[in-house]
């Protein structure tokens, strides 16, 4: 009989009997997700073709031959399994049911067949269970079960439907609340077999809890712990056990817990050793807390190893988290157990700064957090709140000391009440800063600068220069962040030729204050200064460009003038001018003195003058020379010698006159130097200074003749005289 459990009975009105109101399978919840995503509407599609009458009353088969049937075994089942067809899946999970209970397919198919029935309107039945595949002969049975079996609401399917899987995970109190779901009396005998077998292991678990109490009251603490491993060994989700192990082997405050917690801004972290000696499989892993009506609630947290991180802690909760070895899927020693943790996580990145009177502070302010209060406490022990930010403070007008600062994060608890975190505390020292230079000025002084300032009392005062941007008057500062001081000799400064800006900077002790700049320009100076003159009244001017001078400002004064006025001009020229086209200046005859500088650039900088180039012209003065031929007598006899004449000619006279050469080479070609050639005579300048104008007369055929004749100046001041030569065609004698 026991191979037709549900079939024995056939025809009206005892179609069935026992029809199974639970799979109870383990892991049906994956089955019928496999069977959705095959798209079947029940289990024993996976078996048969669509449309094959499938036998369910007697034990279940699928066709097999013309008019033969197979039952449906564990190697049907692999068989399937391996065959590459969208119910693969669905076969194997079959087949793993079956290895486990041999009528386990069965109970599924006829559950679900049930359950699809009865989802119809009771007019459709019989056509819908041809439709699904069933046997036509079993059509009668089946539609028959539908009525006999009381019908399942959505809360009792799943309940049903997860009975398997608590009784596996031995989570009797779960198995018992499921029950309570399942109408009584629904004719399954599997069922009442679940009860019968859950109500002995509950009076095993009620028996051993109360061994527990009253090892407790003899304070028996190991025995107790037996007790209560007992009890949870039978039922893993008994939380009276659990609760009474967590007492018993909770850590003692001021000790180091065997479970480590580490809050975190998003999570608690957890950490613990194995403590069984040979070691334990696995760890089931528990948040104990209270919910929002005071509840005391158990929550599983996944492990992997021997850590974890929960994620799911509510924030503003207190929680305390025990571990407990698991050998086989059931208790197996005592737990480890943490201290309670209050999940309010602290400010992060706390970063307190001093000024003037003043501390600021900054920080990284926790996600969930719903405000964040700031309590001070100052040298003299005062304690009061400070208004504060999200992410930061300011505190002024405190007085010089040490400050301490509680930087506490609230949270909302589940049960709505604002929860503090325990605080961060850091302490800063309030210290005496500068006072402030108030004006800064700078004075050209000789090749220098002079500098001078107002405030800055009781303060040193510095002048530096700042490599890149310079803060702005008022920026608290670190001296060990100035830059190298420039007045190292006192305010005297003498700075490299350039544009620069110059900063007071007020300290005391390890701080300062930026103070007020002054731009300065130190002009480089022009070198290789000389002037040429030319014919007609001009200069040329020659010099050496100073680097990065961009303009020049020239100047020239008459030495002397007609009226006994000076006179002279100025000119501004550019570097490109310059190299250009050269420089030439309308100096006039007369003596003139000639300066040259840099122009400044920097509009608004006090200037350092460099020191002014200056070059003298002489007054313009000329040399010339001309043969003087004795005049022809009657028939064209001449008397006399020749003469040669040289004049001086310079307007107000001329300190440095060179000295005059003549000299003399056959033939017509003119000498290109004073040694090409003989040397007829020489007439130092002091006789042109004295004279003016001297005449001298030639050697008698100083060489063959013709020659030509040229006049060279010589001396030092060759160069400050122009040498006004003749036609060379007069300079030939023959």
């Amino acid at each position: 009989m026991a191979g037709r459990e549900f079939g024995h009975h056939l025809g009206l009105p005892r179609a069935l009997s026992g029809l199974p109101l639970s799979p109870l399978v383990p892991g049906y919840g994956a089955l019928a997700a496999a069977q959705h995503t095959a798209g079947l509407r029940h289990v024993g599609e996976a078996l048969a073709p669509a449309g094959v009458g499938l036998g369910v009353l007697d034990g279940l088969y699928v066709p097999s031959g013309p008019r033969g049937r197979r039952r449906v075994d564990g190697a049907l089942l692999d068989d399937l399994a391996r065959a590459a067809s969208p119910s693969a899946a669905v076969a194997g999970l079959l087949a793993e049911a079956y290895r486990r209970d041999p009528q386990a397919p069965r109970r599924i198919v006829l559950y679900q067949l049930i359950g699809l029935l009865q989802d119809r309107p009771l007019a459709e039945r019989p056509c819908t269970a041809a439709e699904l595949g069933v046997h036509p002969e079993e059509t009668a049975g089946l539609v028959a079960a539908t009525r006999l079996r009381p019908v399942l609401d959505r809360r009792q399917r799943d309940a049903a439907e997860g009975l398997a899987d608590a009784w596996e995970q031995h989570r009797l109190h779960r198995v018992r609340a499921l029950l309570e779901r399942l109408p009584k009396g629904g004719g399954d005998p599997a069922l009442d077999g679940l009860r019968a077998a859950l109500t002995a292991r509950l009076d095993i678990v009620e028996a051993a809890l109360l061994a527990a109490r009253e090892a407790m009251v003899r304070g028996e603490a190991e025995a107790a712990t037996e007790a209560c491993l007992r009890a949870l060994h039978e039922a893993a989700d008994d939380r009276r056990a659990l609760r009474a192990l967590v007492r018993a082997h909770t850590p003692r405050a001021g000790h180091a817990a065997p479970l480590h917690t580490e809050l975190a801004p998003e999570h608690v972290a957890l950490s613990w050793r194995d403590t069984g000696t040979e070691g334990y499989g696995d760890w089931r892993l528990l948040c104990l807390y209270r919910d929002a009506q005071g509840v005391p609630k158990v929550r599983e947290v996944a492990a992997r190893g021997l850590a974890a991180r929960d994620t799911a802690v509510a924030l503003g909760s207190t929680v305390r988290y025990a571990a407990l070895p698991q050998r086989d899927g059931r208790a197996a020693g005592p737990p480890v157990v943490s201290h309670q943790v209050l999940v309010a996580p602290e400010v992060t990145g706390l970063t307190l700064t001093d000024g003037p009177r003043r501390v600021e502070g900054s920080w990284q302010r926790p996600p969930g957090a719903a405000e964040v209060t700031v309590e001070h406490t100052g040298p003299d022990g005062t304690t009061g709140q400070l208004p504060s930010g999200p992410t930061g403070f300011t505190a002024s007008g405190l007085p010089t000391g040490a400050h301490a600062f509680r930087v506490v994060c609230h949270y909302r608890a589940p049960g709505g009440t604002l929860v503090p975190s325990s605080g961060v505390r850091a302490t800063r020292g309030v210290h005496p800063w500068p006072e402030p230079v108030r004006t800064l000025t700078a004075r050209p002084d000789g090749d220098a600068l002079r500098f001078d300032w107002t405030g800055a009392q009781g303060a040193e005062v510095r002048l530096l220069r700042w490599p890149g941007e310079i803060p702005a008057p008022g920026t608290e500062l670190r001296t060990d962040e100035l830059p190298v001081r420039l007045d190292q000799g006192g305010p005297l400064l003498r700075l490299p030729a350039g544009y620069a800006r110059v900063a007071a900077v007020a300290v005391l002790g390890e701080r300062a204050l930026a103070g007020p700049a002054v731009d300065v320009e130190a002009l480089r100076p022009v070198t290789g200064l000389a002037a040429h003159r030319l014919p007609d009244g001009q200069a040329e001017i020659t010099l050496d460009w100073p680097d990065g001078a961009g303009h020049l400002i020239l100047t020239w004064e008459s030495l002397t003038s007609s009226n006994g006025e000076a006179a002279g001009g100025e000119r501004t020229v550019t570097a490109h001018a310059f190299r250009r086209g050269g420089l030439r200046l309308p100096v006039g005859p007369g003596g003139v003195r000639i300066r040259a500088a840099v122009a400044p650039q920097a509009p608004g900088a006090v200037v350092v003058p460099a020191t002014t180039a200056e070059a003298l012209l002489p007054p313009d003065a000329a040399i010339g020379y001309q043969l003087v031929r004795p005049p022809r007598k009657f028939l064209g006899r001449g008397g006399g010698r020749t003469l040669l004449r040289v004049t001086l000619s310079a307007p107000g006279g001329h300190p440095s006159v060179p000295e005059f050469v003549c000299v003399a080479r056959s033939g017509t070609m003119r000498p290109r130097s004073a040694t090409d050639g003989t040397t007829l005579l020489r007439i130092p300048g002091t006789h042109l200074t004295r004279h003016g104008t001297v005449e001298q007369e030639l050697p008698t055929a100083p060489c063959p003749a013709p020659y030509t004749l040229r006049g060279f100046l010589l001396g030092e001041h060759a160069a400050a005289v122009r040498l006004e030569e003749p036609s060379p065609a007069t300079l030939v004698v023959r």
